[in-house]
């Protein structure tokens, strides 16, 4: 009778770990993508608040970004302030208008914006902040 070695056997078994490796690995990176993406493209120094949500709206909406320099964004899209003032008109009066402006912009200029969306008959509005740590 022969006796058989352990090592003689037939492996029947598949080896996880490098699969779960590779997984974590997977999911590291998409994590880290991730919030780079959610943050925006545009670098703004938001206005900090203890009031600050950090939920999304749910309903239809546009984002205007206002930069210190007066710069204008329309949803992460340069543009000027007569564009705006046009691509407003053609929108559905239900929208809500997302403001993003750096805290060091001049309350005028987020006035400037607002009237523009009044003018067309915009008139839900909500401002983002950044929640106070």
């Amino acid at each position: 009778m022969k006796l058989i070695d352990e090592d003689d056997k037939e492996i029947s078994d598949i080896n996880m770990t490098p699969f779960v490796d590779i997984i974590l690995v997977v999911l590291i990176i998409f994590l880290a993508t991730a919030t780079f993406i959610v943050e925006g493209k545009i670098p703004l120094n938001l206005p900090k608040s203890k009031t600050a949500e950090s939920g999304k709206l749910q309903e239809k909406r546009i984002t205007i970004i206002i930069k210190n320099d007066g710069s204008l964004f329309l949803d992460e899209k340069r543009i000027s302030k007569d564009i705006l003032k046009r691509k407003v008109r053609e929108l559905n009066k239900n929208i809500t208008v997302v403001l993003r402006a750096d805290r060091d912009v001049s309350f005028q200029k987020v006035v400037d914006v607002i009237d523009v969306c009044r003018s067309a008959g915009i008139e839900k509005y909500t401002i983002e902040t950044m929640r106070l740590e």
